[in-house]
């Protein structure tokens, strides 16, 4: 499979809170373990993926992707201030628009295995806005695609993803922002949960 496939594209959007969380005293429970805990079951798919479905895929990346990336708040940023005119029912349903797309996204791009690894950096970065972790998807070549993670502690001390950097630089949540926008102006929520099944649809059978 083309490494493109694999980058995933995801400038960086201001968040409405500013992050003032404090790493955990478990070294064990902080952020590159996340997210080395995340790429272990990740590379497991990958290895399996010959033999394994895209609806299998899904089911065995749904749990992984859930735990590890704040998909509720994720969505809301993507969508921006228009959050707020959703209605509550309105809201559900893109947000769970939103989560197929993204697992769809990583069933789709993770179909097959040719020696790739994942490394994380252990030192993580801090800024206003949270934590940053530093990885690569590591070529069977030695080529990397690098992925850097933002991530925040919620309230009951466990870190989550919130954002996703290509190289360092591209943020899904700012391309997600401005793919929403013109779907949101033109046909408001319903539009929107439209457009993220037809995407996830297209994945599965592409």
């Amino acid at each position: 499979m083309p490494v493109s496939r694999r980058a995933i594209l995801l400038s960086s959007l201001p968040l409405a809170l500013p992050f003032r969380g404090v790493m955990a005293a478990d070294a064990g429970a902080g952020p590159p373990a996340v997210i080395q805990k995340f790429y272990d079951a990740l590379l497991a798919v990958m290895k399996e993926a010959k033999h394994l479905s895209f609806d299998q895929r899904y089911q065995r990346l749904t749990p992984a992707i859930s735990q590890t990336f704040n998909l509720a708040l994720m969505c809301r940023l993507a969508v921006g201030p228009g959050w707020v005119q959703f209605q509550p029912a309105q809201q559900q349903r893109v947000a769970e628009a939103f989560s197929r797309y993204t697992v769809s996204t990583w069933a789709n791009r993770f179909d097959d295995y040719n020696g790739e690894r994942f490394a994380v950096d252990p030192n993580p970065t801090t800024s206003a806005n949270g934590v940053t972790v530093q990885s690569s998807l590591v070529k069977s070549n030695g080529d990397k695609v690098v992925l850097n993670y933002l991530m925040r502690q919620g309230g009951d001390g466990s870190w989550q993803v919130i954002d996703v950097y290509l190289s360092g630089t591209i943020s899904e949540l700012a391309t997600r922002r401005s793919e929403f926008g013109g779907v949101l102006q033109e046909s408001g929520a319903d539009g929107l949960v439209k457009l993220l099944d037809q995407r996830s649809a297209a994945l599965r059978t592409g």
